[in-house]
């Protein structure tokens, strides 16, 4: 079976935007239900522009599926856009500090910073949403959850327990504007965005991802490209406006003896069917990943979004036709978009992780895949009479 990947296209403005995936095995459910209901979550939040309430996201299957199931040939979603209006959009000649305008109209030799924001807007994200929720479906059916929420806002912090079940963080999530699962914090978060928004301000956080009931094993020490930690840092760090990311611990590692940094091993024989095998851990600073692979804890992914380049008040910048100092163009955008970003933030981390899990446990088809999964499961509660031999 192929690498599971996928290619976005389209614009902010264009008629559409369109997600191809490849690698899908055969028989997966399909779960457009699903995957919209992430669309709409992604369109959510507190801080968030007008347009979102111009669009409603909404996948359509162009290819890839019977009867509801993957068939094993590229599957491509698209997600039309309301506001069409590419063609009839104003130029814009005086780039935003902080976006790709100034970088972009350089690179393609351009005074008008349109062509490179058309692409560059985080209106793309809305297509790996879709993806990721595409193959939520396929992690679900072997018990791994993916929950994504946000952890700050503008200097306002969440305290999220690291024991804290998925069911209970999407609750308290779900209950409220900024995505947050302390609902203590909610309202500091809400008058801070507000603050923002009558200053003509914009202001960003800090996201967080785990995933719950990982098996251990996914990903490889053998080569540095399949290093799991690499490519959920490739796939966070690549969503618009985010800065750095950081698993488990993170940074706080540097300021940590080793002793304060490393989670000790145990074995607890009662938990031989569970996703970690038996091997268990007091702590988790590790976030699930050790050596490019997990091993068997609680995955912990975390991103920093950096406040929106498009600001009400403008910045100091030039006219790239006249080459002229003036205050920065406006394009209709969010004051914070955090709590979107949360969303974009479980999703990618989603597809890489279930990319890894079909790298492991590879097959054309949903049978095969459940197949080579319990074989390791076995062979795992085999050990260690089975590395033996007897």
């Amino acid at each position: 079976m192929a690498e599971l990947t996928y290619r976005t296209a389209g614009e902010s403005h264009g008629p559409a935007i369109t997600v191809l995936i490849e690698g899908l095995p055969a028989g997966l459910a399909i779960d457009l239900d699903l995957i919209n209901g992430e669309l709409r979550r992604r369109q959510g939040g507190f801080g968030r522009s007008g347009r979102m309430r111009i669009e409603k996201d909404a996948a359509t299957v162009l290819s890839g599926v019977r009867h509801g199931l993957a068939i094993g040939s590229p599957l491509v979603l698209q997600i039309p856009n309301k506001d069409h209006r590419i063609e009839t959009a104003p130029a814009v000649h005086r780039p935003r500090p902080g976006h790709a305008d100034l970088a972009g109209s350089l690179k393609w030799l351009t005074t008008d910073c349109r062509e490179t924001l058309e692409r560059a807007s985080a209106r793309e994200t809305t297509t790996r949403v879709a993806a990721g929720a595409l193959v939520k479906r396929l992690l679900l059916d072997f018990g791994v959850r993916c929950v994504g929420f946000v952890l700050e806002i503008a200097g306002v912090q969440a305290d999220v327990p690291d024991d804290l079940p998925p069911d209970d963080i999407v609750a308290v999530r779900d209950a409220n504007d900024v995505y947050t699962p302390d609902a203590s914090v909610a309202d500091g978060m809400i008058e801070a965005i507000r603050a923002a928004k009558k200053s003509k301000d914009t202001v960003g956080g800090i996201v967080e991802v785990r995933v719950f009931g990982l098996p251990p094993g996914l990903g490889s020490c053998t080569s540095w490209q399949e290093k799991l930690d690499g490519r959920l840092m490739r796939a966070v760090g690549t969503i618009q406006a985010f800065k750095g990311v950081e698993i488990g611990l993170g940074f706080d590692c540097a300021r940590r003896p080793g002793s304060r940094v490393h989670d000790a091993i145990y074995f607890d024989s009662a938990q031989r069917d569970t996703p970690n095998f038996g091997f268990v851990r007091k702590t988790n600073r590790a976030g699930g990943l050790e050596g490019g692979m997990t091993n068997g804890q609680t995955l912990v992914v975390r991103g920093v979004m950096k406040p929106i380049s498009t600001l009400l008040q403008g910045m100091d910048s030039v006219n790239l036709r006249t080459l002229k100092a003036e205050r920065s163009d406006y394009e209709r955008s969010d004051v914070c978009a955090v709590p979107a970003a949360s969303v974009v933030a479980e999703n990618v981390v989603a597809f890489e992780v279930a990319g890894a899990f079909l790298d492991k446990f590879n097959g054309d088809t949903q049978r095969e895949v459940q197949a080579a999964y319990q074989f390791y499961a076995d062979s795992i509660r085999a050990l260690p009479a089975e590395a033996e031999g007897g």
